[in-house]
């Protein structure tokens, strides 16, 4: 690619303003191919072991991974006190104002993305942010128990270069479901076999949690770097 993928020219303010938001940052080995934005789901932070273990997967394979936690999660950390989702107009709010401040600083294509909600939350706004691409992993196309009742109408007209990593067997998105719905030219559903939310898969499928683990992290990489 011909575009710079390094933190903005003065690393130190980048560093800085990654310690001032309480945010967290894994650089890529080697020259990065992208930056992606990575947000965390409804119930675990940031740093839950599911998200150390993609951001570091990521890293490892050419990839930035910037963390960020929603004002709830956030709260919850000073707290301890376990609370729903802020409603959805200030958690894309908070993606907007995570977006522009990333933006500022770093250099080179940017992604968003996240587990879950964090995913879903970017792909109601990556085409008004003007993110270069989008990356969901394992996301909610309903809630559980309810695929006749989808959030899948924005993902009809996306424009934005998307991928959905999604198990077979997610309770929140079955392959069943999911390939029955209308979603946009630019949406690339890559299937894990009997992986369900987590994408961990039945262990009767030959797979095991870390396979579809690295699969997933390979996919994502490979796809940002196109």
């Amino acid at each position: 690619m011909d575009k710079q993928h390094k933190a903005s020219i003065d690393g130190d303010q980048w560093a800085q303003c990654v310690r001032d938001h309480g945010w967290l940052w894994d650089a890529a080995n080697g020259e990065a191919a992208a930056t992606l934005i990575l947000a965390h789901g409804a119930g675990a932070p940031m740093d839950s072991d599911w998200m150390n273990d993609m951001a570091g997967r990521l890293a490892g394979l050419g990839v930035n991974v910037l963390r960020f936690e929603f004002p709830y999660m956030a709260q919850r950390r000073v707290d301890g006190v376990k609370r729903p989702p802020n409603p959805a107009g200030k958690l894309q709010e908070c993606w907007r104002e995570v977006y522009a401040e990333v933006r500022r600083h770093v250099a080179g294509v940017l992604a968003v993305g996240g587990k879950s909600m964090g995913g879903r939350m970017a792909s109601l706004l990556a085409d008004e942010l003007g993110a270069d691409a989008l990356v969901c992993l394992g996301y909610p196309f309903y809630a559980v128990g309810k695929p006749e009742k989808p959030r899948v109408e924005h993902l009809a007209g996306l424009q934005t270069r998307t991928l959905i990593v999604q198990g077979e067997r997610d309770a929140l998105g079955n392959r069943e479901a999911v390939e029955a719905y209308t979603l946009s030219p630019s949406i690339e559903v890559a299937w894990l076999a009997a992986g369900d939310h987590d994408l961990k898969p039945l262990k009767v499928s030959g797979f095991t949690h870390e396979q579809h683990l690295a699969s997933a992290a390979q996919k994502v990489a490979e796809f940002l770097s196109k």
